[in-house]
């Protein structure tokens, strides 16, 4: 993992994926995953992705000055949806890698294909008390299975009303604390190495330099289009994985 090869693909990846996260607030993990399982296996792919996507997050979510607000109306969303991790990453020591890189695919092209066709579901608030703590749970056992934190929470916060900087700050949470569920359950499996946590800790450079040249390109490029883009891009990365792990698992 250290051969300049290796490393230079690592950081062109963080580079592309925090250019996404600069431009639409979100994407790091899905892009970064997406692109480093063409070459590695999912749960290396995984530990990369856990000092980038902390760090970028935290700001996240500390920016707005909503989170007290927010962690009082969505907090037993957030409990499960960070108690869960440790759940789904079980799998990542007992079942074949190629099923949990076809799961991650699937999930790319269900969350695509759901933006690409415009989807959106509305919650009322009585629903919300119950569908909060079912869809974290759900989410937690994804995120521990796949590394990624998308769906279905993207989906529930949406869902449920929020404006769009208590949304971005919630997407934040969600994302910060999901990644440290992730980083305890990755250690207590045994697949947290100290050279891939230095490798994950250098992949921040460029992924802040990415999200620097993210925001900037945000105010030339139309927002929408970006994101109709992006979600064909990993819709197809999606498809491929997918169907990767169909023929290693044939």
């Amino acid at each position: 993992m250290t051969d300049p090869l290796t490393v230079a693909a690592v950081f062109a990846v963080f580079l592309v994926a925090g250019g996404v996260k600069g431009l639409v607030g979100f994407g790091l993990p899905a892009v970064s995953l997406a692109l480093l399982t063409l070459a590695l296996d999912l749960t290396t792919a995984m530990v990369l992705v856990l000092v980038p996507s902390f760090v970028t997050n935290v700001w996240q979510a500390a920016a707005g000055g909503n989170g007290r607000a927010i962690a009082g109306r969505i907090w037993p969303f957030l409990a499960m949806a960070t108690a869960t991790v440790w759940l789904g990453a079980l799998a990542l020591v007992r079942v074949d890698v190629a099923w949990l890189s076809g799961l991650l695919g699937l999930v790319l092209v269900t969350y695509s294909a759901l933006n690409l066709g415009g989807v959106r579901f509305a919650l009322s608030a009585r629903q919300e008390v119950w569908a909060g703590p079912a869809l974290g749970a759900v989410n937690g056992v994804l995120t521990g299975m796949t590394g990624t934190f998308l769906v279905p929470g993207i989906l529930f916060l949406q869902a449920i009303g929020m404006s769009r900087d208590m949304l971005v700050q919630a997407l934040g949470m969600l994302f910060t604390l999901s990644t440290v569920a992730l980083a305890l359950a990755l250690h207590g499996n045994g697949l947290l190495h100290v050279s891939l946590g230095s490798l994950s800790a250098a992949a921040l450079i460029p992924a802040a330099i990415g999200m620097a040249v993210g925001q900037r390109v945000r105010k030339r490029l139309s927002e929408e289009r970006f994101r109709r883009i992006l979600f064909i891009a990993l819709l197809l990365l999606g498809a491929y994985i997918v169907i990767r792990s169909g023929r290693a698992l044939a």
